[in-house]
């Protein structure tokens, strides 16, 4: 076994999470371990030190690797020449990235944008006068496909000519919601569409929190437009946070529960944007060599 399908049969492993799969990467990249795979069940015990779970994985990683080794899905791991560089540098970064779509993607500069699922008519004119000079400019979006800001958006840099980027939070081969199928296929066939779930995995609460750390983690910059008070964009613009990446914010209403959580980003210090060259000058191009 090689070691791409190795750390697939970790990640497909139950009860190996993601402080687990960190300390796996932690002992690969430091040459604490065999490079010999895949490890014992011994070996694996050694390094995550999760007995807590033991049950469950002695009885899920015999068959995981050999799930790994017909798996038939695209996948990056930690470890690959194409896995983005900036991705490696966030907390618990993830072990394996299902893809389609074209990889060159994630060379180009990117900005993430995101907001509520729930867009009023402001927030989709904001979008129509912020992203298309941005898209053109050749910055890609990347996005989480949800309802709302996220959908204008990957739909607006479609019509812009431009490079859409999706992180979902289910298999790759499943649609959630069910009404983002032909937009999900689109992604896959002209831009890129990535999850850390395998194939057949459904969509649950946990997935999405866990998804935006991706969104935040791939971009230099967070285009925050439109968000309530203790939403999922809050989590993802704190979470670029974290990671010394940029937050941008259109200020919105005061009058509007949708505007919310953005106004209060920028009463902490986030920047705000009001036009195009705003976002552009906040673009960075991690090194990729």
């Amino acid at each position: 076994m090689q070691l791409k399908q190795f750390l697939l049969a970790i990640h497909l492993t139950r009860g190996i999470g993601r402080a687990a799969e960190a300390k796996i990467i932690y002992a690969i990249a430091n040459d604490l371990e065999s490079t010999h795979y895949p490890w014992s069940l011994n070996e694996v015990f050694s390094v995550i030190e999760n007995y807590q779970q033991a049950d469950n994985i002695k009885s899920s990683y015999h068959l995981a690797c050999n799930q790994a080794e017909t798996m038939a899905s695209d996948f990056l791991t930690y470890f690959d020449d194409a896995y983005p560089p900036q991705l490696k540098e966030i907390y618990e970064p993830p072990l394996i990235l299902f893809y389609v779509g074209n990889l060159a993607a994630l060379r180009l500069p990117n900005v993430a944008v995101v907001g509520t699922r729930t867009a009023t008519p402001y927030g989709l004119a904001v979008m129509r006068h912020l992203l298309p000079e941005v898209v053109k400019s050749g910055i890609a979006v990347v996005s989480g496909l949800a309802k709302g800001i996220d959908v204008m958006a990957h739909q607006i840099t479609f019509a812009n000519s431009g490079v859409p980027i999706a992180v979902i939070g289910t298999g790759i081969d499943m649609t959630y919601p069910a009404q983002n199928q032909a937009l999900q296929q689109q992604i896959g066939q002209q831009g890129l569409l990535l999850s850390e779930y395998p194939p057949g995995t459904g969509p649950q609460r946990s997935h999405f929190p866990a998804r935006n750390r991706i969104i935040a983690g791939l971009s230099s910059a967070t285009l925050v437009v439109e968000a309530q008070q203790k939403s999922g964009s809050l989590i993802t613009a704190n979470l670029a946070l974290q990671n010394n990446r940029e937050v941008m914010v259109v200020p919105g209403s005061i009058f509007s529960e949708n505007s919310l959580g953005a106004n209060e980003l920028l009463r902490f210090g986030a920047k705000m944007v009001t036009k195009s060259t705003d976002i552009m000058e906040s673009i960075q191009l991690f090194d990729t060599i």
